[in-house]
């Protein structure tokens, strides 16, 4: 007599290996190749940057119109990780840290009273921004679109010292000012792989904040070619542009900045 396994058993067999293979294929399945499963690009961003910078004091207005300080290298930190194959996680970082030295002259009314002078704004801007991102990424093949929410964090922090001539007065005033904050942030991108050393990309990235002590809007983009004369390792040139607007309504105070140029990374890729 022989043993025969009853049908039933046949099927959930079957069920068990299909599941357990398609697990195992998704597991090893292999992302776009315009994307990595994780990498960390560290370079620097060559800035041409323009400031304004106006608000109340304890010693009176400041306004230091449109400036344009020479251009500054800022650090910059990217990271990605893919979870899956079209889901993951997107970091970037930099630090703007200078001083400029606008002239300050003009007229103006200040509660009924007009005032006209002339002097200099001896200041030190400081801002940091870090976004993080969840991405998902559409598409098949060598293009992918992604779309990412997430969180900013920026913070600004102006030290300096005005002096000058107003209304045929002679003074000087010092300050500082501090503001830091949380935002929104909507992500957009497209990668493409011309091969597998070579690839590119188009970021778009968006900050809105309303209400609280600090409002204001942070917009920014780049455009970039990846290169990797090593599978693991490559190089990335970039053409980024920020727009950075922040007001605080207690003390009128407005920081404008804008931050356009080249970047160039070193990239890691795993």
């Amino acid at each position: 007599m022989s043993l025969r396994t009853p049908p039933a058993r046949h099927a959930i067999y079957a069920a068990s290996l299909l599941a357990l293979s398609t697990v195992t294929a998704l597991a090893w399945a292999d992302p776009s190749p315009a994307l990595d499963r994780a990498s960390v690009s560290v370079g620097a961003f060559y800035a041409d940057p323009r400031i304004n910078y106006e608000g109340d004091t304890n010693y009176g207005h400041i306004d230091s119109g449109s400036y344009k300080p020479d251009h500054a290298t800022l650090p910059r930190v990217k990271a990605q990780l893919l979870l899956g194959d079209t889901q993951g996680l997107d970091f970037d970082y930099y630090n703007y840290s200078k001083t400029y030295n606008p002239s300050l002259s003009g007229s103006t009314n200040r509660n009924g009273i007009p005032l006209t002078g002339n002097g200099k704004l001896n200041a030190k801007l400081k801002l940091d921004l870090a976004n993080l991102a969840y991405k998902w990424w559409l598409g098949s093949g060598n293009d992918v679109f992604g779309i990412g929410v997430g969180a900013a964090y920026y913070r600004a922090r102006i030290d300096g010292t005005a002096s000058g001539v107003l209304n045929g007065v002679a003074g000087n005033a010092s300050y500082s000012e501090s503001e830091n904050a949380y935002a929104p942030l909507l992500e957009l991108g497209w990668r493409h792989a011309f091969s597998q050393n070579v690839r590119m990309y188009v970021d778009a990235s968006g900050i809105k904040k309303n209400g609280g002590s600090i409002q204001g809007h942070i917009y920014g983009g780049a455009i970039g070619v990846e290169w990797y004369p090593t599978p693991a390792v490559g190089v990335v040139a970039e053409y980024s542009a920020s727009k950075i607007s922040l007001h605080r309504e207690r003390d009128a105070m407005d920081v404008n900045v804008r931050l356009n140029g080249p970047a160039a990374y070193v990239k890691l890729r795993f």
